[in-house]
């Protein structure tokens, strides 16, 4: 029974530590979210802007992708290089792949709260459009991860 865990485990290792890490860069995110939405509250009951709330998202991406290379690179693909033109390649195709969901992440909320979905969820505000967002961000960022950025070479290539 142990050996079939630790073959399943082994066997999925990749996906597992990339749902555990990218759990943690979503909180991450969502953390840098709150906190620049609390100091972006104006003291007025009209909540804030779709500009603030875009610019409380631009805030959270960054530092959710800086979080999310570091770890994946290290622990989720296993990148073992560390020559300076390799890292900054990797580093380049990330943040190139990741601006696209993060294009995403950052206006989409906001479309979703226009459209009505503006609901608070524990205190945050369009909370639920963001959640929404953050579900199909995940999906994509594992999938431009593994099949570009940090794509195994082949013998030959």
């Amino acid at each position: 029974m142990i050996d079939k865990i630790k073959q399943l485990l082994n066997k999925y290792k990749e996906l597992i530590t990339y749902v555990i890490f990218g759990a943690l860069a979503t909180l991450v995110n969502w953390a840098a979210y709150t906190i620049s939405t609390k100091v972006m509250t104006p003291a007025t009951p009209t909540g804030l802007s779709e500009f603030q709330l875009g610019v409380c998202n631009a805030i959270a991406w960054t530092a959710g992708v800086l979080f999310a290379f570091v770890t994946n690179k290290l622990w989720v693909f296993e990148s073992k290089s560390r020559e300076p033109k390799v890292v900054a390649k990797e580093f380049v195709s990330f943040v190139a792949a990741r601006g696209v969901t993060g294009v995403m992440e950052t206006v989409c909320p906001s479309l979703l709260v226009k459209i009505g979905l503006s609901q608070t969820l524990f205190g945050i505000e369009g909370a639920v459009a963001k959640l929404l967002v953050s579900v199909v961000v995940v999906i994509l960022n594992y999938v431009f991860s593994k099949l570009i950025v940090f794509r195994k070479k082949k013998d030959g290539e």
